[in-house]
């Protein structure tokens, strides 16, 4: 007889762990117990014969239930303590602080939606059916261990039937947390957008409401959508009128993949990533012609798209003749996703009609992921619902907060060897997301078991809100506070994902607060263990009125050109050739003077090398947008414009020293405004500013002896970039790497943020080397 202490983190609890102990061990003849414990550790004790435990041990790896994951297994030998059976033990507050993790919230299951639709199930048509293998997490979870009471579902007393099935270790409800029917769970109703409550089946009302051409707020797992008829275009365009969103895409969601496949093109790996338990948006390459109203997602060559993942969507769609629903976040620019009640009617009833609501507590709000497959890969844009909270390896252990930056953002949680990124936090120079976000973080150190922080890193921007917070933690908490440059950020995410050791990294984005004090966004970087150094970038240019500039592309334009034109050639240029760029600015012909007047004088003028100020820069020369009305949007509709290109007119961007001088492929693209299609010059701009900077990199890797060449920053999300550098790295005999796993853009430079304050901590690199 041998007894053993067996602890398991991972991946272990919100998964049907337990049970699969219960039911491996009875089947191998053990006594003992399973319990989770307050670090989302799962404790097992058992007691047999010696070849038992064993044969326990294999099926506990190698059968495991599909969502659980074995990180770590400690195997300790005690002495036998005469057990008579093995049982599920209440859940133990304590824990040992170890990297053990509920799992994201996970979309319906097959089980689950089958009895969904079958009347003679107690839980027919019931919207928040779930069980082991499905349901919320993260979203309804409060605190360790993860236990009924530990979450929103506590408001909630279970009736026999579902205590029944909660208690029976044999029942895939078995521990279920958020497991309820409709005699004692939560329900929706549906409310005019005075409050008024509308009687009848609320979910069957709401889809024939969205048939009529409603807009109905409709509260979910992670917060609340606006939803409506996405085959109308005067519907489409009345959300875009009442949501102040003249251009932005929206978000769909279709009633199955069939329906997704007739107007969209699906590859393999789009079908996996589409049908996974994820469920995110995915951006899909649309067929031509597009069936669908065009306002969706106006002078873009892809739509998100996503598949229903609650069973509130499946009942919609059973009661709708609608195939396809806008479903976009419930917010106005800027402001986080509205997830509660009464904040719906205060700050959504000038946009919906409708609200359909239900009585259970979003604690966590989770906005939809969205990616992108670029050159073949997953590329996620917004790492949230599906993804949150499951960690990101690092070689560092140590406890640290990254702040991330000031768009797109989310932070980082750095602990054992591992950052847990959290959900999409958003743009924080508003008020409203900065105070979510520092929910969010008191959050994250709850349920994560961090108290105590060795570092809290930041972007180097002085102006930057994450920084002012995070200075302002680290004040209060007496921890040590590290800036770091943004870019270096950037490339350092790669290394993380990937465990490099040391690469040539190329960054690519709008803006960076760069060590000189100059915007960044198009660099090329050595980073390695021991050193870093910018090696090149884009040539300067000036962006008069600074920041404006990124709202206002044709500035960017205007600065480009002002380093080869004097100021009489540069407006005739621009009255040549794009004159109503003029027009879409805010203050028009006037403001255009002041601009060239800045240019002259060197008043009001930033300078940069950015990467997305050339690509919106470009746009306007083409006449393909004016006028930027969401983040990325000039370059992204570039990118769609340039899809149409079919010829490589060859353009070569000159590199003089460590600069790459892209003022001079503009005086190319001039030169073929009258010669070449506009469609075929944006595509040759994409490919020679590729080609650029990666025989830029693969020269400087030869000279550093690196072998590995990364790409990463918002540039990255573009195919025709990505897929051009990628190819030549790999031609000349080097490895290339990106991010899958983490964002590419800003909204995943918390990890590179986390990974550099390992190596400052360790003693690679000094303060100044990330700073100066």
């Amino acid at each position: 007889m041998r007894a053993y202490r067996i602890k398991v983190q991972g991946i272990v609890q919100a998964v049907g762990f337990r049970p699969f102990v219960y039911r491996i061990a009875h089947a191998h003849n053990l006594r003992g117990y399973v319990r989770n414990l307050g670090d989302a550790g799962v404790e097992i004790v058992v007691e047999g014969r010696e070849e038992d435990i064993e044969a326990f041990l294999r099926d506990l790896y190698t059968r495991k239930p599909p969502l659980a994951r074995i990180d770590r297994l400690e195997r300790k030998e005690i002495p036998p303590q005469g057990f008579d059976r093995f049982y599920i033990e209440k859940s133990s507050q304590e824990g040992e602080g170890g990297n053990s993790i509920i799992p994201p919230d996970i979309a319906i299951c097959e089980d689950c939606l089958r009895e969904l639709f079958d009347p003679a199930n107690k839980r027919y048509m019931y919207p928040f059916i779930v069980c082991t293998n499905c349901g919320p997490r993260f979203t309804i979870i409060e605190d360790l261990p993860y236990d009924r009471e530990n979450t929103t579902m506590k408001e909630f007393s279970m009736c026999d039937f579902c205590e029944s099935e909660y208690k029976d270790p044999l029942n895939r409800r078995y521990h279920a947390e958020p497991v309820c029917c409709p005699v004692c769970g939560p329900s929706y109703r549906l409310y005019t957008n005075d409050g008024q409550e509308i009687t009848g089946d609320p979910l069957k009302k709401a889809a024939k409401l969205i048939d009529k051409g409603y807009i109905v707020a409709i509260k979910g797992i992670g917060g609340i959508h606006l939803a409506c008829d996405a085959t109308r275009e005067d519907i489409v365009a009345e959300l875009r009128r009442r949501t102040f969103r003249p251009q932005k895409p929206f978000a769909i969601m279709a009633r199955d993949l069939e329906t997704v496949k007739s107007f969209a093109y699906v590859s393999p790996e789009e079908e996996e990533e589409l049908m996974s338990y994820r469920r995110p948006i995915i951006a899909l390459r649309k067929k031509d012609p597009f069936p669908l109203p065009d306002n969706l997602a106006p002078g873009l060559h892809t739509i998100g798209v996503m598949l229903p993942y609650a069973a509130t969507h499946y009942l919609l769609f059973h009661h709708s003749k609608t195939p396809v629903y806008v479903m976009t976040s419930a917010n106005y620019p800027g402001k986080p996703m509205v997830k509660d009640n009464e904040e719906a009617f205060k700050e959504l009833r000038e946009i919906a009609d409708y609200f359909l609501l239900h009585n259970r507590k979003i604690l966590n709000r989770a906005d939809d992921s969205v990616v992108r497959f670029v050159d073949g890969k997953r590329a996620v844009i917004r790492r949230s619902r599906g993804f949150v909270p499951l960690p990101i390896e690092i070689p560092f252990e140590y406890n640290g907060l990254a702040v991330g930056a000031e768009l797109m953002n989310a932070f980082g949680i750095a602990k054992g060897g591992k950052v847990y990124p959290s959900q999409y936090i958003g743009n924080t120079s508003k008020v409203e997301v900065l105070e979510f976000m520092r929910e969010a973080i008191a959050h994250f150190r709850r349920i994560l078991r961090v108290k105590e922080l060795d570092l809290i890193v930041a972007d180097l921007h002085p102006s930057y809100n994450t920084t002012k917070l995070a200075m302002e933690i680290a004040n209060e908490l007496n921890v040590e506070f590290l800036q770091v440059q943004h870019h270096y950020a950037h490339v350092a995410s790669v290394m993380a994902e990937h465990g490099l050791e040391e690469v040539v990294g190329i960054a690519l984005d709008g803006v960076g607060y760069g060590t000189d004090g100059k915007v960044w966004g198009g660099e090329v970087i050595y980073l390695g263990y021991e050193d870093v150094e910018r090696l090149a970038h884009i040539a300067y240019y000036p962006l008069p009125g600074g920041d404006i500039a990124s709202y206002y592309p044709l500035r960017a334009l205007m600065g480009i050109l002002s380093k080869v034109y004097d100021v009489e050639e540069l407006e005739g240029i621009i009255r040549g050739y794009c004159p109503r760029a003029i027009e879409s600015l805010k203050y028009g012909e006037t403001e255009f003077k002041v601009a060239l007047g800045q240019l002259v004088r060197g008043i009001n003028v930033a300078y940069a090398s950015s990467t997305g100020r050339v690509l919106d820069a470009l746009a306007v020369l083409l006449n393909v947008v004016y006028r930027r009305h969401y983040e990325g949007e000039p370059a992204m509709k570039l990118e769609s414009f340039a899809m149409k290109g079919k010829n490589d007119l060859k353009l070569e961007v000159p590199v003089e020293g460590k600069t790459i001088k892209v003022e001079e492929l503009f005086v190319d693209v001039l030169d073929l405004l009258e010669k070449a299609s506009p469609a075929d010059i944006a595509y040759s701009v994409h490919i020679a500013m590729a080609r650029t900077f990666a025989e830029v990199a693969v020269e400087k890797a030869r000279e550093f002896g690196v072998k590995a060449v990364a790409l990463s920053g918002g540039v990255a999300y573009n195919e025709l970039i990505t897929k051009t550098i990628r190819k030549i790295v790999e031609a000349n005999g080097l490895r290339f790497y990106s991010t899958y796993e983490v964002p590419r853009g800003d909204n995943g430079i918390n990890v590179g943020q986390a990974f550099l304050g390992g190596l400052y901590l360790e003693g690679y690199l000094s303060r100044d080397d990330l700073t100066m």
